[in-house]
């Protein structure tokens, strides 16, 4: 007989075992749950803007009025419209709380997805920290609770990247190719524009330099997924005369894009915090690129063109017709904080300390303001609250601003058993029609035996307000919106303040 020697043994730490399943563990339930909670915490206090007066119409028609409206306009949203009127028939309508929840949830998606991401490139430790920045950034609980297609386009795009991911590292073995080709689709009927991601994308494989068989595997996902939206680009090319123009790309445009990315304030952020988060945030990247050889390499080669190449190709075609608009480039934002929290795990702690002890106040500061009610581009709750306060039987409504009547639309029950002088030929013309005028004053004739009442003309702020400028108060340049008529005074008397 021959002795044989025993086999070695490897000695195992129970506590770093435990350690290392509760890392993975926070790195996939964390984030979706913190992102979640800051998505619906307050997202009943902002008014309702155009977008999401829209929205909320629109989910409220029925089935063939819906396919109706999308035959002649808006069809690059019909996707997402038709998600929201499915949501309001389950839940039996649509209010701005159950409008905006849906977008929360896209944006746990998204977090869980980065922190899905960042474990595919980096280890639990960058997927945790990935998933949680995303999750607490002010920009994504804004977009979280807004009723629009912003946040599912983001959680598409981080579900898309983590497949490519998962494609260029299996070789494309599976059905990755498959999931790549429907997650490209759904981008582009999310919206059109998000298939800017696909730049990033083809940066990405050429910087990871798979083999031949894995780009043609993707090549072939990449032209089944834009096929499927060739339809969409057809009927979008019939109706792009309902599309606005945005306002051109100046030099400034590439630093307010990153500034943007990290708080979306509505200028009610004082301007030193801003720049306080601004400047830490590139700090860290400074950080980040001075440290860069102990980075995951991968990593690098996704973050960096996710979060460059998009903006510069909407820039270059803005040029030629102005399209950039920050809100398309959303699906960028996790980019920033998946290169934030890589940056963080190649730093000493104490540099990881201070960056956050930066952060802390200017984050809060932006939480507090975008869940403000007048941080939208309309208060339509100031309208519709003073319409309660100073309403007196007979009194009518004018609308006079581009799209005002869109609040009634929304708010019906605002508006009920209140006429709209621009529609109603019967109140249209009145009694004793007179030259606007410009300065308050009782009128010339008032068929009023009790004539010192006089029109409350409200404006939901159709610009970005500055902070301290009175809700109700008409600004010239973009027009006013509804205005209160008393009984029997001619609509002329709808004056731009408020007046006692």
């Amino acid at each position: 007989m021959t002795a044989t020697s025993p086999r070695p043994t490897v000695a195992v730490i129970p506590g770093a075992s435990i350690s290392r399943a509760l890392l993975r563990g926070a790195a996939g339930s964390a984030p979706p749950a913190v992102a979640l909670v800051l998505g619906i915490w307050g997202n009943w206090a902002p008014s309702a803007w155009t977008d999401e007066i829209v929205t909320i119409d629109v989910a409220r028609r029925s089935w063939p009025q819906l396919m109706e409206l999308l035959g002649r306009v808006d069809a690059v949203h019909g996707l997402h419209y038709v998600l929201m009127w499915l949501v309001g028939q389950l839940n039996g309508g649509l209010n701005e709380f159950t409008a905006r929840v849906p977008s929360a949830v896209a944006v746990a998606v998204a977090a869980a997805g980065l922190g899905w991401l960042g474990r595919l490139l980096g280890g639990p430790r960058l997927g945790l920290y990935a998933g949680l920045l995303l999750a607490v950034l002010p920009t994504a609980s804004r977009y979280a609770q807004e009723a629009r297609s912003f946040a599912f386009v983001m959680a598409v795009a981080v579900l898309a990247t983590g497949v490519l991911v998962k494609v260029l590292s299996s070789r494309a073995e599976g059905w990755w190719p498959a999931g790549y080709a429907v997650l490209i689709a759904l981008l582009g009927w999310f919206n059109l524009l998000g298939l800017l991601l696909v730049g990033a994308h083809a940066v990405t494989v050429i910087l990871w330099r798979p083999g031949r068989r894995v780009v043609v595997r993707l090549l072939l996902a990449l032209t089944a997924g834009l096929t499927a939206v060739v339809p969409l680009l057809i009927l979008a090319a019939a109706q792009s005369s309902a599309v606005g123009d945005a306002a051109p790309v100046t030099a400034g445009t590439p630093f307010n894009y990153f500034t943007w990315l990290l708080t979306p304030g509505q200028g009610t952020l004082p301007t030193a915090l801003k720049l306080l988060l601004t400047c830490t945030a590139l700090a860290a990247l400074a950080l980040l690129a001075v440290r860069r050889h102990k980075a995951p390499s991968l990593a690098l080669a996704v973050g960096v063109p996710w979060l460059a190449v998009p903006p510069l190709l909407l820039m270059a075609v803005s040029l030629g017709h102005p399209l950039f608009a920050y809100r398309y480039l959303l699906f960028c934002l996790p980019a920033l904080a998946l290169l934030l929290a890589l940056a963080a795990t190649v730093v000493p702690p104490y540099q990881q300390l201070l960056l956050v002890h930066l952060t802390v106040v200017p984050l809060y500061a932006s939480h507090q303001a975008i869940r403000q009610e007048d941080s939208r581009q309309w208060d339509t709750h100031a309208v519709i609250r003073t319409l309660r306060i100073h309403d007196a039987p007979g009194d009518a409504v004018l609308f006079s601003g581009a799209r005002c009547g869109l609040i009634a639309t929304a708010f019906k029950e605002a508006f009920t058993a209140r006429p709209d002088l621009g529609t109603d030929p019967n109140r249209r013309h009145t009694r004793h029609p007179r030259p606007p005028a410009r300065h308050p004053g009782p009128p010339a004739t008032a068929p009023d035996p009790h004539p010192p009442r006089l029109a409350h003309h409200l404006q939901p702020s159709l610009h970005q307000r500055p902070p301290g400028r009175h809700p109700h108060r008409h600004n010239p340049e973009t027009g006013p919106c509804p205005g209160r008529v008393p009984s029997g005074f001619p609509p002329q008397c709808a004056w731009g303040e408020h007046h006692a």
